[in-house]
């Protein structure tokens, strides 16, 4: 494992994934504005730089992670940014979620410096990360996503291409969209289950062998003490936050205004988990939009 790997972003998703690198044998520079995640990182084995930009112009893969769309675009397209610091022949991969327009802007600066550049957000959680089973989902040139492969196998077990630069961010602005569609409408259900005497976890097991049968209803139960590795069941801690959902949701509204798609359902669904978050839950996880529904009498 010889490619050296400067990886920037090492929050709760960022950190287990460039430790998964490390444990696979690459040299990993981390770099993140938290020393605390830094030197976790150093700790498992990998190492840093004061500078993260004089590491990334003697890397051979520059991977980032980031919170939203201007934060990559000044990380990537600033005057003394990666693009500008990368040696020719670097391979650049985006995991942030972001915009489409934007990882499409990002790509085609790469593109014109001679750089290959991918985006490849995640789905998976930070208990994917830490497993190293993230699913990839893919956008660029198919030269580049084969020489991504050494890498991305090291952090997910599901990774798929697909299609040009911004294709892998539309994947993941529709599948979150859809998540946060679904874990709405199983709250409600459930909710109503509730709401005429029935146990929620008899309700909930009829309707998993049923036509409403959904991930977020077998896998990622909203209501309390129905599944007890779901976050519901821990007071909603951990796992992936309201107010992650709204951007990821906002996301979804703006690409859709872009491209006068109507997305009525996705629409609503980012205004409930609007107000959730201002009522205060905007730390808890996204499936606490249970608790925002009403108690059930």
């Amino acid at each position: 494992m010889s490619a050296n790997i400067v990886f920037i972003g090492l929050g709760n998703m960022g950190l287990p994934m460039a430790q998964n690198l490390v444990k696979a044998g690459f040299p990993v520079s981390g770099h993140d504005l938290v020393k605390a995640s830094v030197d976790k990182l150093v700790e498992a084995g990998g190492k840093t730089e004061a500078d993260s930009m004089a590491a990334v112009a003697k890397a051979d893969v520059v991977i980032t992670m980031l919170p939203a769309s201007r934060h990559v675009e000044s990380l990537y397209l600033g005057e003394a940014g990666v693009l500008a610091s990368a040696k020719p022949g670097a391979l650049l991969i985006d995991c942030s979620t972001i915009a489409p327009e934007a990882a499409r802007k990002v790509a085609a600066a790469a593109k014109a410096r001679g750089f290959e550049m991918l985006d490849a957000p995640v789905s998976g959680g930070t208990n994917g990360a830490t497993a190293g089973t993230l699913t990839f989902m893919v956008g660029g040139s198919k030269e580049a996503f084969e020489a991504a492969q050494p890498y991305l196998q090291k952090m997910g077990r599901a990774i798929y291409h697909a299609g040009d630069s911004g294709s892998g961010q539309t994947v993941k602005v529709c599948n979150n969209m859809l998540l946060g569609i679904l874990m709405i409408g199983t709250s409600e259900a459930i909710r109503l289950g509730m709401a005429n005497g029935m146990d929620p976890k008899v309700l909930s097991e009829i309707m998993s062998k049923s036509s409403g049968r959904n991930w977020t209803l077998e896998v990622y139960n909203p209501c309390p003490g129905v599944m007890d590795t779901a976050p519901a069941s821990k007071g909603y801690a951990g796992g992936f936050g309201v107010d992650l959902m709204l951007k990821d949701l906002g996301l979804a509204v703006e690409n859709a205004l872009a491209t006068n798609c109507a997305i009525p359902l996705g629409s609503t669904a980012r205004n409930l988990y609007d107000i959730h978050s201002m009522n205060g839950a905007g730390k808890l996880d996204f499936s606490s939009i249970f608790n925002m529904l009403g108690k059930a009498k």
